[in-house]
């Protein structure tokens, strides 16, 4: 695993140790960014399910400003906090051991907002849909802000979220990527 391009382009990344946490490969990883526009002006994202933190990272080496990554297991986190050292530049990264929904709600109550967000939870707890919704309710998200979702192609989300536009929806193997647009004012 690595970051695929932008700042810290090469430099290699840890993988949380386990099988309870699977790293998006760097072929998703890349054809992501890819359709996402594989370059950003600024902006913040959230990683809310962060596993490795690779997608975080990958943002931010293309040009996100800032990325707040969650996750609640412990490897996790500190294999995120091993995988951020390497960018040498973790004044750009907030991480939070903490579970996803108390997570949105500390995030709302400090008046976070976020152009880019990474859902990627584990597969058999999916809540993409509510986890949408709710950080809708929250007021996390800017206009026009983009939201990956990453799941196996059992999830089948819904291309109709209230508030969001469906941009696309994209196969890779066994990972599927679907991917939203929150558009203020149709909330």
């Amino acid at each position: 695993m690595r970051v695929v391009a932008g700042e810290f382009g090469g430099r290699k990344l840890k993988a949380v140790p386990g099988s309870a946490t699977r790293p998006t490969t760097d072929k998703v990883k890349e054809a992501l960014f890819n359709i996402i526009g594989p370059y950003f002006d600024g902006g913040n994202s959230l990683d809310l399910y962060g596993g490795s933190g690779g997608l975080s990272i990958e943002a931010v080496s293309r040009g996100i400003q800032t990325a707040v990554l969650i996750d609640h297991h412990y490897q996790a986190i500190k294999t995120i906090k091993d995988n951020v050292a390497v960018t040498k530049q973790a004044q750009r990264f907030e991480i939070y051991k903490q579970d996803a929904q108390k997570a949105l709600n500390l995030l709302a109550d400090r008046k976070y907002q976020f152009n880019l967000v990474f859902l990627d939870p584990p597969y058999a707890q999916q809540k993409i849909e509510s986890d949408l919704v709710r950080m809708s309710e929250l007021k996390l998200l800017s206009d026009r802000a983009l939201i990956i979702a990453e799941t196996d192609q059992n999830a089948h989300l819904a291309e109709q979220v209230p508030g969001f536009e469906f941009v696309k929806r994209q196969d890779y193997g066994i990972t599927v990527l679907t991917i939203y647009r929150f558009m203020k004012g149709n909330e």
